[in-house]
């Protein structure tokens, strides 16, 4: 805006008026606008934080969950990494709404209520000097009026006069009369042209006042207010970047954090972590021995030469074989028994070994607790005044209790992990990591092939039979038969002395299971199946393909529905 003086036009100082106040009400409009922009700016940030912390929110894994389980793996634990950093990332954009709000929409608020104010002012002072230096024009013009109106009427009276005088005809009186009316217009009019003089040069030293003094001083306020105007909304306009440019560092942070996280995956940890969970701990099966059907065999009519010779008519070879433990977590339902009996070797050594840690965790709290009772006591008996000594012995007898059951809790597991770490493959003798037993016609087989044979149950038995057998069991496992009064070395024959049970049931396999050991069957995922008996706690279903076909299975390979009235098979 440039200073304009005026010559002395007020219609043209009138329209610079309006064209100011139609500029700075332009310039308020502005600001409002640019205070809106900034305010919608700032709920997009607002939003965008929120929805992207329920992103981070939703995808936290659950508590009591197989997510929270899944998160021992690096890149589980990378991708949680990410989204804490991704909730502290939408932390900063809630950052960069606030310092809007503070920083820019706040101040303008209230900027723009002094600027109007100001503006109103600045207007009502202009419009005031306009107003009062147009009365003062209107009484110069009035006082201008007059003397020219006085000068008139002096002059006629003046005539008036001489004609008057110059009569012969009128009376000395009458013309004394005129002259006295001439002498009277003339003093009003010397009188008025005074007035006039007077209020004339007091005009001219207003209108030179308003011209050079009070419009331009006006004006210049304008401006100065309009050069304020500009430079907040410059003001504004670099804050508006900064409050972006001061969470930078920490958006940085948080994106060097993701980075990081992604580079900590280490993909040969979790593969061994996925190892160590799913680890059973059972012995591989041994080499499958030649079963050589070309020689006539010697053997004695017992329960155990019948039973095996129809086991080699009516059984494939590769029944033969130990059975091939998979490399799968236990999936029965249920806590399953106290000594973990119904999970494989490994995995019932770390679920042994965990319960013992907690054992001692409780244990340690206890003696904790009873060492600060026994302290707190001696200060009771010091300074009777503070409390009764007695007050604290049912605690510490209760405390006392819990420790002693805590410990014959710790003794059974340390029973029961000793039990399982001597049967682990590690610590097996010689002979059961030889995948091969010579077997020769006639000869009796080594009694270490029925000690070490896996059963359905998962107990153990030491059989002493002197008869002659055909084979051995290949796979020398911890697991030997499930009857030890029997000296049937395989339940096959179990099946084979006893009825035809009825079905109970019907069941549906969930997995595969090859059925290696012998009185087992091989099923296929998602093959249904007759219940013939049900899991006794050993782990175990029996199950029916068809009048031909029986055997055990897992029974967390398994989902049976038991029927209510079982039909024959």
């Amino acid at each position: 805006m440039v200073e304009e003086r005026m010559g002395g036009c007020w219609s043209y100082t009138k329209d610079q008026f309006d064209n100011l106040e139609k500029h700075t009400q332009w310039g308020i409009e502005f600001v409002e606008k640019y205070t809106k922009f900034v305010k919608e700016r700032s709920e997009i940030e607002t939003n965008y934080a929120k929805q992207i912390r329920n992103l981070s929110k939703k995808y936290q894994p659950k508590k009591n969950s197989r997510e929270e389980e899944e998160s021992k793996y690096t890149f589980c634990k990378a991708f949680l990494t990410t989204l804490n950093e991704l909730n502290d990332y939408a932390g900063q954009h809630e950052v960069i709404a606030e310092n809007l709000t503070s920083q820019i929409i706040g101040e303008l608020t209230r900027y723009l209520t002094e600027l109007k104010a100001e503006r109103k002012s600045h207007f009502h002072d202009g419009r005031k000097a306009q107003q009062h230096i147009e009365s003062s024009w209107k009484q110069l013009e009035s006082c201008k009026r007059r003397f020219e109106r006085d000068c008139k009427e002096a002059d006629r009276a003046q005539q008036y006069f001489e004609k008057m005088d110059a009569d012969i005809n009128v009376t000395k009186a009458d013309v004394e009369k005129a002259r006295q009316q001439a002498q009277m217009r003339h003093q009003m009019a010397a009188d008025s042209k005074g007035d006039y003089s007077s209020y004339l040069q007091k005009f001219n030293q207003e209108q030179n006042e308003h011209y050079y003094t009070v419009i331009p001083n006006i004006f210049q306020k304008l401006q100065d207010m309009e050069e304020r105007r500009i430079e907040r909304i410059g003001v504004c306009m670099k804050t508006f970047s900064d409050v972006d440019r001061q969470v930078l560092p920490i958006v940085g942070k948080c994106l060097d954090g993701m980075t990081k996280a992604a580079e900590s995956i280490e993909p040969k940890t979790d593969s061994k972590q996925v190892v160590e969970s799913y680890k059973s701990g059972f012995e591989p099966p041994g080499d499958v021995e030649f079963e050589d059907y070309g020689q006539t065999m010697k053997r004695t009519a017992s329960d155990t030469s019948l039973s095996n010779s129809r086991e080699g008519k009516e059984k494939p070879a590769g029944k033969s074989k130990g059975k091939l433990w998979p490399f799968i977590k236990n999936k029965n339902k249920g806590s399953g028994p106290e000594d973990f009996s119904h999970l494989p070797p490994e995995q019932r050594r770390k679920k042994l070994q965990g319960k013992l840690d907690e054992l001692n965790k409780d244990i340690q709290k206890e003696m904790d607790q009873r060492d600060a009772l026994t302290k707190m006591k001696d200060v009771y008996v010091k300074n009777p005044q503070m409390g009764d000594p007695a007050s604290v012995d049912p605690r510490l007898s209760e405390i006392g209790q819990n420790i002693e059951k805590l410990q014959f809790e710790v003794q059974k597991f340390e029973g029961w992990l000793a039990e399982v770490e001597e049967r682990m493959p590690s610590k097996s003798d010689s002979h059961r990591r030889s995948g091969l037993y010579e077997t020769q016609n006639n000869t009796t087989v080594s009694n270490n092939c029925a000690q070490d044979r896996e059963s359905p149950d998962g107990s153990y038995t030491e059989e002493q039979n002197s008869e002659t057998q055909v084979k051995a069991n290949p796979n020398p496992n911890p697991n030997p038969n499930p009857n030890p009064t029997s000296s049937t070395p395989e339940f096959d024959d179990e099946f084979d002395d006893e009825e035809t049970l009825p079905t109970i049931g019907t069941c549906k396999a969930l997995y595969p299971f090859e059925g290696h050991n012998e009185g087992t069957i091989s099923v296929a995922e998602g093959e249904l199946l007759y219940v013939i008996e049900e899991d006794k706690g050993d782990g175990w279903t029996r199950v029916r393909r068809n009048e031909d076909e029986e055997g055990y299975v897992p029974t967390s390979y398994v989902e049976v529905f038991l029927e209510t009235n079982a039909k024959d098979s």
